[in-house]
């Protein structure tokens, strides 16, 4: 290492050293006087503490290497080249939503995703389908697609409000595995913010960038270079604040060579909104019925709310 080569050459020159008995032993050491070696009286602690400075700034990561670094490290630790070729998942489970810290609601949930990798402007533009079926028969629930975003029922499609829409939009451009997965190609600024504790764990805390300056902030457990914690900002339809969006990951499992978060917890503001603790998680199921992401032709459109 280059670091060792220049801490060896402290060590004096190379070949067998002198004996006290030597000529050139001395009581300023076995090399001779400073002034033999043409050396100004100086503190040799000083000077090595400066070499090894000057040595390791020469190494030193710029916030932008570093986060970078942390950012690949995480994408080897979630499967690699498997992570990346992911075009299906499915992820079978509970789900519960609370209000004010009280559960208001629970159920059995499947969440079916599909990528397309068709989309260009993955900036503006979700590369995804996604849909949400509720209850043990599967028999209501939500589509989200590309542009539009409906509400399944036995009455038929509404359309999904507008600031659900737009949540659900941010809370997906912003989400750490969607970032990995879709829009590593784009201009994103991925700095360093340094390493910190979170829950008695040591992080790694990193901002992830985009070209429209959305920031999301992810924490990456030092050990296992997983993410554990990510945390965007939102402006309030309603009340024009900025809304604190976090999501926790834990309980990762290995699946079909791919790690994956059994358990994501939602957070708004300091309060959970929201819960899903999976019981089952696949990825790339050829069963999987690429009708699931389309509103079936005879199904009846209903108004918004």
């Amino acid at each position: 290492m280059k670091l060792l080569s220049c801490l060896h050459v402290w060590g004096g020159p190379p070949g067998p050293r002198p004996t006290p008995s030597s000529a050139c032993w001395n009581k300023s050491g076995p090399w001779g006087t400073r002034a033999d070696l043409g050396v100004r009286p100086t503190s040799g602690t000083a000077v090595g503490s400066v070499f090894l400075a000057l040595c390791l700034s020469l190494h030193a990561e710029s916030p932008q290497e570093r986060g970078k670094r942390i950012v690949n490290e995480c994408l080897d630790a979630l499967g690699g080249q498997q992570f990346m070729n992911v075009q299906s998942r499915e992820v079978a489970g509970r789900v519960y939503s609370f209000y004010r810290e009280k559960l208001s609601g629970l159920d059995f949930a499947n969440i079916y995703t599909r990528f397309d990798s068709e989309v260009t402007d993955t900036t503006h533009v979700l590369a995804v389908r996604e849909r949400q079926n509720f209850g043990k028969k599967q028999d209501y629930g939500t589509l989200f697609q590309e542009k539009a975003a409906y509400n399944i029922s036995f009455r038929g499609a509404q359309p999904l409000p507008d600031d659900r829409w737009e949540r659900y939009k941010d809370t997906t451009f912003s989400d750490i595995f969607y970032i990995l997965r879709i829009r590593m190609h784009e201009p994103l600024i991925i700095e360093s913010k340094g390493a910190d504790v979170l829950l008695n764990a040591p992080v790694e805390i990193v901002d992830i960038t985009d070209a429209d300056n959305h920031t999301t902030t992810v924490y990456f457990h030092q050990s296992t270079k997983l993410p554990v914690r990510e945390v965007f900002y939102r402006r309030n339809p309603v009340t024009k604040d900025k809304d604190e969006e976090i999501t926790v990951f834990s309980k990762y499992r290995e699946t079909d060579g791919i790690q994956w978060p059994w358990a994501i917890e939602r957070q708004r503001n300091g309060e959970k909104v929201f819960e899903i603790f999976a019981d089952a998680v696949k990825f790339n199921d050829p069963k999987m019925q690429s009708n699931l992401f389309e509103l079936p032709s005879d199904i009846k459109l209903l108004k918004p709310e």
